[in-house]
């Protein structure tokens, strides 16, 4: 367990006392909902800064530690102490924690429970897969304090549930309900109250137990050909194939499958 700052926490996931190469990286700030400070953005980037260099870490679970929310967005009481040229001064520290999530080379699950507002719903957005359980209230409402959605969800949201329907949701800052938003496509599996961290964590292990170099290229494929023209997206594979083709994971996957045994795989 490491902590970031006062808000952040990464936790080493283990089954049966083995390390599983899943991190949690824990949001707790419990009594603000984990509402998303200049401070806990910052350590939010940290803590992805460290994931994505960590070569034993195979996929990030982004949890809460709070009963009522994964994340209410941004702290709202902090940003309306800030001067316009403070605001201006925040901005690269808020991006930064977004990005930092959208951009860890390996996969990354969000286990979402109770309010995903805003910045929240955008961090949930930045991961691959998104576990929700029936408490789980998603939606972008910035435009109803006068804002946009600032934190990737103007790009994001679309590339989930098409353009209409996510101007739909923008425009109207509409929240969005567990069921409904399952049926959306806003997150993608549906568990009972209460399980979604453990849901996402067993997800997670499931990742993990595939090869890291093969899941790191993957990631890079599906990221970099989103949107692309066709056959500029084949070309982003091929690219991703070459940089496996030859690996030690690779050759020590296809040993296990003849050899009909679990593959131990070198991660090169």
């Amino acid at each position: 367990m490491t902590r970031f700052g006062e808000y952040v926490e990464v936790r080493y996931d283990e089954e049966q006392g083995e390390r599983t190469h899943v991190a949690e990286l824990v949001l707790d700030r419990p009594r603000a909902m984990n509402a998303v400070s200049t401070g806990m953005a910052r350590s939010i980037a940290d803590a992805c800064a460290e994931l994505g260099a960590d070569e034993n870490v195979r996929a990030v679970v982004v949890t809460s530690s709070s009963e009522r929310a994964f994340c209410v967005g941004a702290d709202l009481k902090e940003r309306n102490s800030f001067s316009d040229a403070e605001l201006v001064q925040q901005r690269p520290v808020a991006r930064a924690a977004y990005t930092g999530v959208l951009e860890l080379p390996v996969p990354t699950v969000a286990a979402v429970h109770g309010y995903a507002l805003g910045g929240g719903f955008e961090l949930a957005l930045s991961c691959d897969v998104i576990v929700a359980d029936a408490t789980a209230v998603v939606g972008l409402p910035e435009v109803s304090v006068g804002v946009i959605p600032g934190g990737g969800g103007t790009q994001l949201l679309p590339r989930r549930v098409g353009a209409a329907r996510a101007a739909e949701l923008v425009f109207s800052a509409r929240r969005v309900e567990a069921g409904e938003a399952q049926r959306l496509g806003l997150v993608d599996e549906l568990v009972e109250e209460g399980e979604d961290r453990s849901a996402a964590l067993a997800l997670g292990r499931r990742i993990a137990s595939n090869s890291p170099v093969g899941l790191r290229a993957a990631k890079r494929a599906l990221r970099l050909g989103w949107g692309m023209e066709l056959r500029a997206g084949l070309e982003v594979e091929d690219a991703a194939w070459r940089s496996v083709a030859f690996s030690g994971d690779r050759a020590e996957g296809v040993a296990a499958f003849n050899e009909k045994r679990k593959p131990d795989w070198p991660g090169r």
